[in-house]
């Protein structure tokens, strides 16, 4: 469970970091990919269920990470609302895991997987954290198609 916590912590702080946007509603950062999600929050979450069960893939766990930050922030001394809902889907892939920690098995690091919608303002976006090059890009690719699958739904 602490480990689930913390990946969804540092899924949380790549939310925040500077991003650039490409005109098209992708917006990178040093850390994750966003994409804009043309719905509700309640309808984004739905796609990318749905996405990622459309893979053949289990969702192991969401994080509503959103509640915890909006539950815990008198506790540590804010004020500040950083999302008006998150959530953070968390799964892996049997193949592809097997086959990226067979090429270096501290990729194990990098699982599982997630992808996280958030609603900012009325803002719904979907992203993902970046992998570094090399065997986890092909992880990479299958969190962009999953996202790119949720966001045309």
């Amino acid at each position: 469970m602490r480990k689930i916590l913390g990946t969804a912590l540092v899924s949380a702080a790549a939310l925040t970091a500077p991003a650039f946007a490409d005109g098209h509603g992708k917006q990178m950062s040093e850390h994750a990919v966003t994409y804009a999600f043309d719905g509700s929050f309640d309808d984004a979450t739905f796609a990318v269920e749905s996405a990622i069960v459309g893979q053949g893939l289990v969702i192991d766990y969401v994080s509503h990470t959103g509640e915890m930050l909006e539950r815990t922030k008198g506790d540590v001394g804010s004020d500040v609302t950083i999302f008006d809902a998150a959530d953070i889907f968390l799964f892996c892939s049997a193949k592809l895991s097997r086959e990226v920690m067979e090429a270096d098995a501290a990729n194990i690091s990098f699982c599982p997987y997630g992808i996280f919608v958030t609603d900012t303002n009325g803002e719904v976006r979907v992203g993902y954290r970046t992998y570094p090059e090399g065997e986890m890009q092909k992880v990479q690719s299958l969190l962009d198609g999953i996202v790119q699958e949720a966001i045309a739904e």
